[in-house]
C-alpha cells in the first residue's frame, strides 16, 4: 500500500531546518511544527538579547536570566511547545561567528586564535563552555566547528574560521572542539565537506571550485573530517563546492561525495546536512525545491532553508515529496 498525500508531507517536512524572521515564531512555523517539521535554525535576527555572557561562572542564575520572556531559551521553549522533539539548531563557532552574541561580539576566541595558541585542552575547555551557553539556551546542535583547512590565504570565507593551514592540528583542535561542546549535551557538526579550505571564492556568492587532485585532496583536506569522524562528531555539513578531482556535480548534490567518499569511504554514520540552500552557489542553478531533492537523493539527511516563508517552505516541501529527477534533466 502506497503512502498518504498527509503522509508524504510528514516524511518531507522532516527533512527541512528552515530559519524565520523576527524573534517569535511566525504562525506559519507554528503551523510547519504542528504538521511534522524536523528542525528550526536560529540567526542572530531571532535573538531578542545577548544570552548571559557569564554563564560558565553563575549557571543557575544564567539559565533564570536566559529563561525569561524575550529571551532565546523562551523562543526555543515556544518552538518545542508545538513539536517537542524538534532539532534546533545554530551557528556558535566563537569568534567571528556568533549569533547568540551578535550584539556584541561573541566571549569566546575563534578557531584560528585557538590554533595558533596551540593547546587541544583549551580548545576542548572553550568548546565546553560555548556548549554550555548553546545548552542553557535548549539548542540541541550546534554548526560548528569548521575543519576546514586554511590552505588558500585568499579564501573570502574560511580565513580565521579555520584552526590552520596543517591538517594534523587542524585534526587535533577540530576533535578536541567537538569533544568539548558534546560534552556539554549538544551534537557538534564538522564542516564543509570535503573541505571549503582551497577555495577563493564565497559560496555565498558563486560556486567555489577545489582544482586539486583527488590524492592532495586526499592528504590535505580529508583528515580533520576523519578525525571528526574518530572524536564521535554527530553532524557533518556538506559545501557548496565544485570538486573536480570527485565528481562533476556540486558536492551538496554529488552523490559521488556524500554517499561514495563520506559514507562509504569516511565510514561516517550520523546527520548529514546541507549549507543553506539560498546560497548563491546552488541557488544560481535550481529552484530550491530542486535543490533539496538532488541533495537527499545524493545521501544528505537535512536541508538548511536558511531565509524561509510560508511560500517558501511550501514549495520546498512539495518539491521534496516529489521523486528526484534524472541529472540528464538539466
Amino acid at each position: 500500500m502506497g503512502l498518504s498525500g498527509g503522509e508524504l508531507d510528514r516524511m518531507a517536512m522532516a527533512v527541512l531546518q528552515p530559519g524565520f524572521e523576527g524573534t517569535e515564531p511566525p504562525d506559519w512555523l507554528r503551523r510547519a511544527l504542528g504538521e511534522g517539521l524536523g528542525g528550526v535554525v536560529l540567526f542572530a535576527r531571532n535573538i531578542a538579547r545577548n544570552i548571559a555572557r557569564n554563564i560558565a561562572r553563575d549557571v543557575a542564575r544564567d539559565v533564570a536570566r536566559n529563561n525569561a520572556r524575550g529571551s532565546v531559551a523562551a523562543l526555543v521553549a515556544d518552538l518545542r511547545r508545538e513539536r517537542p522533539d524538534v532539532v534546533v539548531a545554530v551557528d556558535e563557532e566563537g569568534g567571528a561567528v556568533t549569533r547568540l552574541e551578535a550584539a556584541t561580539g561573541s566571549s569566546w576566541p575563534g578557531n584560528l586564535a585557538l590554533g595558533v595558541a596551540g593547546d587541544e585542552s583549551l580548545t576542548r575547555r572553550v568548546a565546553r563552555q560555548i556548549g554550555r551557553m548553546v545548552a542553557a539556551a535548549g539548542i540541541t546542535l550546534d554548526y560548528a566547528p569548521v575543519v576546514d583547512v586554511n590552505a588558500d590565504p585568499r579564501n573570502p570565507v574560511i580565513g580565521v574560521r579555520s584552526f590552520g593551514s596543517d591538517p594534523d592540528e587542524v585534526g587535533r583542535h577540530g576533535a578536541a572542539w567537538i569533544e568539548g561542546l558534546q560534552s556539554a549535551g549538544v551534537a557538534a557538526c564538522a564542516k564543509h565537506f570535503p573541505g571549503h579550505g582551497d577555495t577563493v571564492t564565497d559560496s555565498h556568492l558563486a560556486l567555489p571550485a577545489v582544482r586539486a587532485s583527488r590524492e592532495v585532496i586526499e592528504r590535505r583536506d580529508l583528515p580533520p573530517f576523519r578525525a571528526a569522524i574518530a572524536a564521535g562528531v554527530r553532524a557533518v555539513m556538506c559545501g557548496h563546492l565544485l570538486v573536480p578531482a570527485v565528481d562533476a556535480l556540486p558536492a551538496t548534490l554529488s552523490r559521488a561525495v556524500l554517499t561514495g567518499l563520506l559514507r562509504e569511504e569516511l565510514g561516517f554514520d550520523g546527520l548529514v546536512v546541507t549549507d543553506a540552500i539560498e546560497m548563491r552557489a546552488v541557488s544560481a542553478l535550481h529552484e530550491p525545491g530542486e535543490i533539496a531533492v538532488r541533495a537527499l537523493a545524493a545521501g544528505a539527511d537535512a536541508i538548511c532553508v536558511g531565509v524561509s516563508s510560508a511560500q517558501g517552505r511550501a514549495s520546498t516541501r512539495c518539491a521534496t515529496r516529489s521523486p528526484a529527477r534524472s541529472e540528464t534533466d538539466g
